[in-house]
């Protein structure tokens, strides 16, 4: 799954449908939506960064006991880079199904080190790895659990780590699904008081879980054939990326195969957007498994069957391929906790799934700010126009971008950077 995973990132990389700012105020070059999400930051409008940074994974033991399908998992999993001077500490959360070695990840890291700050990256409690390692329900999604989940390792990680280091203050950051949840464990922590964070940046949050995800889901009604055809579709895509590769004569997957594939056209905007959302198909599929395998819930393993790391995977894999967010909340995920929680409704659950039910939290909390696109296409109507409600003169709009795509671009990070030293917003 990894490595078909990676290819069709590497593909979603090839979309035409792409323009060139003009000669705007704001300088990110890409103006449309999905080619922004796609392409991110081209390499000559990030920014310059000499020097290299000690990146290091690490890994967190639990101890637990796991299905011998997992046996290749030794502990949680995530990645540091260390200051050797007195510096403040920066927790990132990665998005929905990253890891802590995820690309935006990695490059809030390079440029957080480079000025001047201890980085901890963590993945998403949607990762596979956090399912099996860290979640106590093993069921993600829930973002007070999640948050619970994610402090519990932090402050694991912290012991792990402050005889290493020397700590000015403590700052959070999370994108996409973990900007949200940086939202609920940024309250959790107001109670706790372990770390008492100086700063909190969500970058391109989602408002409502279920919102956004449903807007990413409805990207697969412009593929041919809609969702249920995302297997062909699926296969379409890989064999026309692996002709196109080999006709090439390439030597690698690089820049210079993603422009040339850029330049021949390979995709148009809906099948763009289509890609987009087999990607996030892909990684909550991997989500959906190892939660069912830890859970034995029976969703898509048969409850009585026990995998061995020998089983082919390849049949679960299209399963969870094809199954829709809608079936999984309604099917799996809903049942779950209206079984702790009898009586609970799906509009009550809902609520749960969204920055509303922290709302007052979020618009008295002076050291929370918000970064995101008037153009990120995970906001549902009247959610941007929520968020500058909200969080007022602490959320930063930028005009274009799409969903990360400007997380890179220079003028983007020079401010994130900014607003997390400086006192005011």
């Amino acid at each position: 799954m990894k490595i078909v995973g990676a290819i069709l990132i590497c593909f979603l990389q090839l979309t035409p449908d792409f323009a060139w700012a003009g000669d705007t105020v704001y300088g990110y070059p890409i103006e449309d939506s999905y080619a922004a999400t796609i392409l991110g930051t081209p390499q000559s409008f990030r920014p310059d960064l000499h020097g290299d940074v000690p990146v290091k994974t690490m890994v967190l033991e639990t101890n637990r006991e796991k299905p011998e399908l997992f046996f290749y998992d030794q502990g949680l999993r995530y990645t540091v880079a260390f200051q050797n001077r007195k510096a403040p500490l920066i927790f990132i959360i990665a998005g929905t199904g990253g890891s802590s070695r995820s690309r935006y990840a990695l490059a809030l890291m390079a440029n957080l080190y480079h000025a001047g700050f201890h980085v901890i990256a963590l993945p998403s409690p949607t990762f596979p790895n956090f399912i099996i390692d860290a979640s106590t329900t093993h069921l993600p999604g829930n973002l007070s659990d999640d948050a619970v989940d994610l402090y519990r390792v932090m402050e694991k990680i912290w012991d792990q780590s402050k005889g290493r280091i020397k700590v000015s203050d403590f700052c959070l950051a999370g994108y996409s699904l973990g900007g949200t949840e940086a939202a609920f464990v940024a309250r959790l922590d107001d109670d706790r008081k372990v770390f008492d964070f100086r700063r909190v940046l969500m970058l391109n949050p989602a408002v409502s879980l279920y919102n956004s995800v449903s807007r990413i889901e409805g990207l697969l009604d412009r593929i041919p054939g809609g969702p249920r055809r995302i297997g062909a579709f699926y296969n379409g895509v890989m064999a026309k990326v692996t002709d196109f590769y080999h006709k090439g004569d390439f030597i690698a997957i690089d820049d210079d195969f993603l422009f040339a594939g850029y330049k021949a056209q390979l995709l148009n905007r809906d099948e763009a957007g289509g890609a987009i959302a087999v990607s996030f198909r892909i990684g909550s599929a991997g989500m959906i498994f190892a939660s069912d395998v830890m859970t034995h819930g029976g969703y898509v393993v048969p409850k009585n069957r026990d995998l061995k790391n020998s089983d082919t995977l390849d049949d679960y894999f299209w399963t969870t391929l094809h199954l829709s967010f809608l079936d999984y909340f309604n099917e799996y995920f809903y049942p779950y906790f209206r079984s702790r929680r009898p009586g609970l409704t799906k509009e009550e659950l809902l609520d749960a799934l969204s920055l509303r039910s922290i709302e007052s939290y979020l618009a008295s909390s002076a050291k929370i700010g918000v970064i995101t696109n008037e153009d990120d296409f995970i906001l549902a109507p009247g959610e941007l126009d929520y968020l500058r409600q909200v969080f007022g003169p602490r959320l930063k709009v930028y005009p274009c971008g799409g969903h990360l795509g400007n997380l890179e671009y220079r003028d983007n990070m020079a401010f994130l950077i900014a607003r997390l030293r400086s006192s005011t917003w």
